[in-house]
């Protein structure tokens, strides 16, 4: 870890001069200088007095931060092809958030997984065919064509069964994930 560096963000962030550092934290404004450029090490004490002085916890100033992604790429993505459905998963760190996109093709006839009752809330989006979801629990179904949405609540067994001529695809959203 580059301690002068991200000593360095913070007193800029800070809009305060090295002089100024150094005369709150009662330091000389040359070892300031060597500390930032990661000539010199300061003591735990003298640290955490600094990083006091700049507004942020030891403990925080040792954090590394995590980029954030916000954009996913073909190349990001997990395919899972088997019994006649292809499922894509589209963001490949489900676990950082709080649902889970995936694009489902099904062959005709084929069907999703069987989905199990669970607390949350799911959305579709059918992009090519026509299915019919099922409701396995109360057993009743529902047609659904292209350019045509579900939105359902996880109360009941269900699944996704293509009932076209050919491939059906559909974006398919759970919060939280289920797939």
């Amino acid at each position: 870890m580059e301690i002068g560096k991200r000593l360095k963000a913070l007193r800029l962030k800070n809009n305060l001069t090295l002089e100024e550092l150094a005369s709150r934290c009662e330091l000389s404004k040359g070892f300031l200088s060597q500390l930032e450029r990661d000539l010199t090490s300061p003591s735990i004490q003298t640290l955490e007095d600094i990083t006091n002085v700049l507004g942020v916890s030891l403990e925080d100033f040792f954090k590394e931060k995590k980029e954030e992604k916000y954009t996913y790429q073909r190349s990001d993505f997990f395919v899972d092809e088997k019994d006649g459905r292809k499922i894509t998963y589209l963001i490949p760190e489900v676990s950082r958030h709080s649902m889970e996109p995936l694009e489902l093709i099904l062959e005709p006839g084929a069907s999703s997984q069987e989905i199990k009752t669970h607390e949350g809330e799911e959305f579709g989006y059918v992009v090519a065919g026509k299915i019919r979801l099922e409701d396995l629990t109360n057993k009743e179904s529902y047609l659904i064509r292209k350019g045509e949405t579900f939105c359902l609540r996880g109360e009941f067994k269900h699944r996704l069964v293509n009932v076209s001529q050919s491939a059906s695809k559909i974006i398919w959203i759970s919060s939280p994930s289920v797939f």
